[in-house]
């Protein structure tokens, strides 16, 4: 199976490619970086204060 690299688009395979999905240890190391440092994160809204639960509450 061919497939492009999450990281930089190289292509590369998936059968006998240690690092897959990633091209090379070097991009492995970015993904990993990129967790580390909470590049990839997913955005939050802030919980609910006493106010407004109470006024969600009245509608």
């Amino acid at each position: 199976m061919v497939l492009r690299c999450p990281i930089c688009g190289t292509v590369t395979t998936w059968a006998g490619n240690p690092t897959r999905p990633f091209c090379s240890e070097a991009c492995q190391m970015r993904d990993l970086g990129n967790w580390l440092t909470e590049r990839y994160s997913l955005p939050v809204s802030e919980p609910p204060t006493p106010e407004t639960e109470s006024s969600l509450q009245d509608e």
